[in-house]
């Protein structure tokens, strides 16, 4: 349980790549109340999926084709704004510093977390109200703060490297970049 919450949490998607700008333009410990707010978003939307498995799996899949097209363009937005973001690192060139509610709204918007909700669902039995379902939500918790947490490291680590601004608009297109193939191929996936 703990190896695949900490594995979906630190894999790259829509949100890490986002944590990973705020980590970049405005500094770890600024980037935490989106952290903190992606990882409750998260465990609210496992916990709902839990709650609600005989639901979700009635709505069949048109629910999820939806969701996904959605979500795609919400995260297609923030890509390209990421994408487009100013080179410079001083205050008046940084993007927006994204807010926790931000993180939370994103999660239940972002394919890859709906589907890594349901496989932990099905793949640990944790469908309906359980004692299983709030230790696991607890763990992932946890690991969810520690995987996404880490992207925004990361992104105040590589600070002083982009620098340059030929080196920050590089790193803005690849990273939005990213997160619009992320959302094209999250949507896909859905569609197909």
């Amino acid at each position: 349980m703990g190896a695949f919450a900490l594995t979906m949490s630190i894999s790259p998607g829509p949100v890490n790549m986002m944590t990973l700008s705020a980590g970049l333009h405005h500094g770890p410990v600024r980037a935490l109340p989106f952290v903190v707010g992606s990882t409750a978003g998260f465990t609210a939307l496992l916990v709902t999926v839990g709650l609600a498995a005989n639901l979700v799996a009635a709505l069949g899949g048109w629910w999820m084709q939806a969701l996904s097209v959605i979500g795609a363009a919400v995260i297609i937005w923030f890509g390209i704004r990421i994408a487009l973001a100013p080179t410079g690192l001083a205050e008046t060139d940084k993007p927006d510093l994204p807010r926790a509610w931000q993180g939370a709204l994103m999660q239940w918007v972002n394919p890859k977390a709906w589907a890594a909700c349901l496989a932990a669902v099905s793949l640990f039995e944790l469908a309906g109200p359980s004692r299983e379902l709030a230790v696991f939500a607890s763990l992932y918790f946890a690991l969810c703060l520690i995987g996404v947490g880490s992207w925004a490291v990361l992104g105040g680590s590589i600070r002083r490297f982009l620098a340059e601004p030929v080196r920050m608009r590089l790193f803005n297109i690849a990273v939005g970049g990213t997160l619009i193939l992320l959302a094209l191929g999250l949507a896909v996936d859905s569609l197909v």
